[in-house]
């Protein structure tokens, strides 16, 4: 191996652990050919007579190089991940057509820019510029692309319409508009508009009246009119409901979802209830909530739709389903079991609002304290003092902790390596949970929950707390769903509230006043139904795109048949004629249960069983066959269908040995599958016990693994962990898991995954043994990736979340750890040969620590043959060769 000059920490030249990630190439710029992959300062040489694309990204440039200056005929410049506050002489590039700006630190928007009248693509996004001045664009008649996001701008010079024959390309997400920038309605060309988070209250009808805009996005806008759930509907649906306000005056709904949280039996339905009635309504110890109950009630002109989740711990995997952010979460707490210690606080207080931080971190939360009439009144306020205290405190160490952070980044070697992690703890540092004072009420006392109801209204009538809860509909908006509430309240109506789609659609064109409405708009105001919470229709779940649930309280009851409180005890009592039924018998069940306690898995014929016995508790007999599928399972049901798009369960087949009868899997053609052999199980990760069975198969820890670390700050949420075992066991059939440790299986190799989450130490690790030889290194890493993205991937559905990949120094004891750099894909992680630990001054190949193939000096072999696995999110590889995948299916049909 090559290995460039090394030294102890602090001696001049020494690349450290935690500290220099990338080796710095200084001297001249150097032409190289264009197909060659650049992580290093490179130009690409079009021409003999000069060069035309420069790209000299992440080297800390303060002034642009007069070296570049001296070329007038550049017509590429990449400055990505510099520390240029401006670019003075940029104007001698008079042939510019590409000029990357972004992750800089320019403040004052740089004028020069209006000397290069060819520009076509112009990027400053990621900077800190407050203002645009008139005159720039003015002189730019051919720009394309133009990227200004993520700076602090609330207006556009109204020369941009200078552009408006050319200018495809907009983005001015993450800045400070409050209205919408008028310019841009010049631009008739306009086929891409990004507005995200911003300030925004209204959009221009103007906007959509052309047929340019092909992409628009404006989510993390409090916009009233058209609300966030019509614009998630893309362009055309923004369309119609423009079109309809035109028929009309738009109506204002005012509508809040309230979710009320907190442990079990800490009176959350009984509040529920009796704000409901307008009365004190004390709800049993045995009717306490199971999964999830919604209704919905009016106070004053708010209409409100509650949704009452479960406190135990099982029924917490179906929380991210449904908890959502622009509602008021009520966190209810029993007075009378709160102890004034860090325990007790934990289980009732801190785990919710730990996990609502990370959740969804703009939340307002309301906490209630229930069973006052359990304590003295001074104990009451003891409490309270003591709750509030404590929750202030957590969410003062939370916005240190990101502080420190960002600290850490930004007094790194090369903070340009990290803007991209810099940036998502900036957006971390910028939302925090609204906690309103705690409200203690005696469930008991009318009074109490009258002043309860006139607190929460005076909260939501304040437009900075709930600047979304009014919304400007069109009248047929709310046409369309008084006539669903009536058939759904209608006599041949069935209690579980489903409706094949085009039988609605059909009903609904027969009421009179919504006769005349296409299929198209009926379907629109569905989706917008849909995303406020009053119906429910997964159009982007195969088995269940032609079901409405016009009763959403189903989908619950769907959901807790199997993921519930007391499971074990459910399969148990399973009745004998059930089993019959299911041509099982008690022995059967017996197994049934010992297999579920030992390994948390259910055969399909359990299943049915278990779903056939509770459907008729519940007096639903008729619907078992839609719920469950056919048998045999020609056609998958709605449960699973259900369970597995919100990745609560697994299936997993079971073979006796390899089938014969299986096609030969040939990259290009079709790949034929044949039908399982056995029965099909299913995996509930909730309910899996830690056991030693994967350590087993894995055979210990080596000295030698591969070994990283992704860190989880402040912790990794509750069920995180068993929703990473469902995805990554979908990908690798080869599999064992337990609780907290997951063993992975990839062309023979394994890769160990382990879950460690104390408080201020929460990482999974991820092992796998050292390969051999250069195309080993490129496999193992490869396997690691995929699982790191994987981890990424499905963090990024907890916005307060903030996840580092780090790598351990492989010296024993020494406590330094590698950062990984941002992971763009585009570049290489590092071109350094060997790493040397800033901390114990010993040196290693960087292959062991980072993502890389270590330098052959010889010959380069043959290609490898391709190796694939297959995964949800698009294209991965091992070796020359990709396939392209949209969704594994796993049943047998």
């Amino acid at each position: 191996m090559e290995k460039e000059r090394v030294g102890f920490p602090g001696r001049r030249g020494a690349k450290k652990i935690g500290g220099n990630e990338r080796g710095r190439v200084t001297g001249r710029i150097q032409p190289v050919p264009r197909c060659r992959a650049m992580t290093q300062p490179r130009a690409c040489q079009e021409q003999e007579d000069g060069l035309r694309e420069v790209t000299l990204s992440t080297q800390r440039l303060r002034v642009l190089p007069p070296a570049v200056l001296s070329n007038p005929g550049l017509e590429s410049l990449d400055l990505d991940r510099n520390k240029l506050r401006s670019i003075t002489g940029i104007s001698k590039l008079c042939n510019l057509k590409r000029l990357i700006l972004s992750k800089n630190e320019i403040v004052d928007f740089p004028t020069e820019i209006q000397s290069l009248v060819c520009l076509e693509k112009l990027e400053l996004n990621q900077n800190q510029i407050r203002v645009i001045p008139e005159g720039v664009f003015s002189h730019l008649p051919r720009l394309k692309h133009l990227r200004l996001n993520n700076n602090r701008l609330g207006a556009l010079p109204k020369d941009l319409t200078a552009c408006q024959g050319s200018l495809q390309y907009l983005n001015i997400s993450n800045n400070l508009f409050r209205t919408f920038p008028q310019p841009v309605l010049q631009l008739a060309h306009l086929q891409e508009l990004h507005v995200q988070n911003n300030a925004l209250r209204q959009l221009p009808r103007e906007l959509f009246q052309g047929q340019s805009l092909k992409m628009f996005k404006a989510n993390g806008n409090p916009l009233r009119e058209p609300p966030s759930e019509v614009c998630a509907g893309g362009i055309h649906q923004i369309r119609n409901y423009f079109n309809q306000l035109q028929h009309g005056s738009g109506q204002e709904d005012k509508r809040v979802k309230t979710m009320f949280l907190g442990a079990s039996l800490a009176g959350k339905s009984t509040i529920c209830k009796s704000l409901k009635q307008g009365q004190t309504e004390l709800v049993p110890k045995e009717e306490r909530t199971v999964g999830i109950e919604i209704s919905e009630f009016r106070i004053e002109d708010f209409t409100f739709l509650f949704w009452d989740f479960a406190g135990q711990l099982e029924y917490y995997m179906t929380h991210h389903v449904f908890i959502t952010p622009q509602a008021l979460v009520i966190l209810v707490i029993n007075l009378h079991m709160y102890q004034t210690n860090d325990k007790t606080f934990k289980e009732l207080v801190g785990f919710w609002i730990n996990n609502l931080s990370m959740r969804v971190p703009n939340s307002v939360v309301l906490p209630v304290g229930t069973h006052v009439d359990c304590c003295r009144e001074e104990e009451v306020e003891e409490k309270r003092c003591d709750i509030m205290a404590k929750i202030a405190a957590m969410l003062m160490e939370r916005k240190s902790n990101i502080a420190h952070f960002i600290d850490n980044l930004e007094g790194s070697e090369e903070p340009e390596f990290y803007m991209d992690q810099w940036e998502r703890l900036k957006e971390m540092e910028s939302c925090t949970l609204t906690i309103l004072n705690l409200v203690a009420v005696n469930c008991t006392d009318h009074h109490d929950i009258k002043k309860l109801e006139a607190t929460i209204l005076e909260h939501v009538k304040n437009e900075e707390l709930f600047p979304e809860v009014v919304r400007v509909l069109p009248p047929v908006y709310r046409q369309v769903e008084a006539a669903i509430v009536d058939i759904a309240q209608g006599e041949e109506m069935a209690d579980h509230g489903m409706m094949d789609l085009q039988y609605l659609l059909s009903k609904l064109s027969q009421c009179e006043h919504l006769a005349n409405l296409g299929r198209e708009l009926l379907q629109d105001i569905l989706r917008y139904l849909h995303r406020v919470g009053l119906v429910v229709w997964y159009e982007e779940i195969k088995h269940l795109e032609s079901t409405v649930f016009l009763q959403p309280t189903f989908l619950i009851t769907m959901f807790k048949l199997l993921v519930r409180y007391r499971l074990v005890q459910q399969l148990e009592s399973i009745s004998v004629d059930t089993l019959i039924g299911e041509h099982a018998t008690i022995r059967d069940r017996s197994n049934w249960v010992w297999t579920f306690k030992s390994k948390a898995m259910l055969c399909h014929r359990a299943v049915r069983a278990l779903v056939k016995h509770q459907l008729c508790s519940e007096g639903m007999r008729d619907i078992f066959e839609e719920i469950m599928g056919h048998r045999p399972p020609s056609r998958r049901g709605k449960l699973f269908s259900l369970l597995e798009h919100f990745e609560l369960c697994l299936e997993v087949r079971h073979a006796e040995a390899l089938n014969p009868q299986a096609s030969e899997f040939v990259p290009g053609k079709p790949w034929e599958t044949t039908r399982g052999q056995g029965e099909s199980w299913y995996l509930f990760p909730t309910y899996l016990n830690q056991t030693e069975e994967v350590s087993q198969v894995w055979g210990g820890d080596h000295p030698e693994d591969l070994h990283i670390r992704a860190y989880f700050s402040p912790e990794i949420p509750e069920g995180f962990f068993q929703r990473f075992l469902v995805k990554a066991c979908s990908f690798y059939s080869t599999h064992w898991v337990a609780k907290a440790t997951c063993l992975l299986i990839c062309n023979g190799k394994p890769l160990l995954i382990k879950e460690n989450n104390q408080r201020a130490y929460s990482y999974l690790e991820l092992r796998c043994r050292k390969p051999a030889g250069r195309t080993g290194f490129q496999f193992a890493w490869d396997f690691l990736m995929a699982v790191v993205f994987i981890v990424q991937k499905l963090a990024e559905e907890w916005p307060g979340l903030h996840v580092c990949v780090k790598t351990p120094c492989r010296t024993a004891g020494c406590p330094a750890e590698l950062i990984w750099p941002d992971m763009d894909g585009t570049s290489a992680m590092t071109k350094e040969d060997v790493k040397t630990c800033g901390t114990c001054g010993h040196c290693f190949g960087a292959e062991l620590l980072l993502p890389k193939v270590p330098r052959q000096l010889e010959e380069p072999p043959a290609q490898p043959s391709a190796h694939y696995y297959v995964t949800s999110y698009g294209t991965t590889t091992f070796g020359p060769s990709s396939i392209h995948v949209n969704r594994q299916n796993i049943s047998s049909e």
